[in-house]
């Protein structure tokens, strides 16, 4: 009997693993998108332009507004600094959605105070795990472990026909045919994520979560459209 192999190989894609000392700056032309990975804490969200960023502010007041509203240092899961950075810590998919901070301030001590409101879109992307711990060395990292797989498998059969070729015995009733094994990758994401390179060009590749309007019931790779999903990470419409 002869017999075609075909391997299919799954992975799941993750956004890249984001420094703690990265800034992210505010416009106030349009909202920022943000991305953050499950269970890690977020970069620093600034509440201010790039214009403000390395001006002196007179008496700047920050208040901060999330997806379930007024935002406070109380919560354990919150931190804003005394000069309005937010870091929201151990995210979860729940806390996707519109941050927004309002910034009152002066430039000079006589004028009028100003009022700058800053939106921000934040997402969470998800995070690729090894018995549900988290990998935190190289051979954990899946695109790293497929591969290792890929040559171990081709080392194989490619082992298996040489050793074939040597042998008087006959043949087994199921063998492998040289030059018919073929790897193909299938990319997945958890559902309720999806891909999306037009609507997350700073996250091509990254499993992000669905927005509202949008879901993905099982391990698909993009968000399937859904008018009456109104919350982030829907698996169902």
């Amino acid at each position: 009997m002869q017999l075609f192999s075909l391997l299919t190989v799954q992975c799941l894609r993750s956004a890249e693993s984001r420094s703690n000392s990265l800034k992210i700056v505010g416009s106030i032309l349009f909202p920022v998108k943000v991305y953050v990975k499950l269970d890690h804490s977020s970069p620093h969200i600034l509440c201010v332009t790039n214009r403000l960023r390395n001006s002196e502010l007179i008496d700047p007041v920050f208040r901060w507004n999330g997806p379930s509203g007024y935002l406070s240092s109380a919560n354990s899961s919150v931190q804003i600094s005394p000069t309005g950075t937010l870091i929201l810590g151990h995210f979860r998919s729940d806390l996707s959605g519109v941050y927004t901070c309002s910034l009152v301030y002066k430039l000079i001590a006589a004028q009028p105070d100003k009022r700058l409101t800053i939106k921000y879109h934040i997402y969470v992307t998800c995070l690729d795990t090894e018995n549900n711990k988290l990998c935190r060395q190289s051979a954990c990292d899946k695109p790293h472990r497929l591969h290792k797989a890929k040559d171990l498998i081709e080392r194989f059969f490619k082992r298996e026909v040489e050793i074939r070729k040597k042998s008087t015995e006959p043949l087994p009733e199921i063998y492998y045919i040289e030059g018919t094994l073929q790897m193909v990758w299938v990319d997945r994401c958890y559902p309720g994520y999806g891909i999306n390179a037009v609507r997350h060009p700073d996250c091509p590749e990254c499993c992000v979560i669905c927005s509202p309007r949008s879901y993905n019931p099982s391990n698909g790779i993009h968000c399937l459209q859904c008018d009456t999903s109104l919350i982030y990470g829907a698996t169902t419409c």
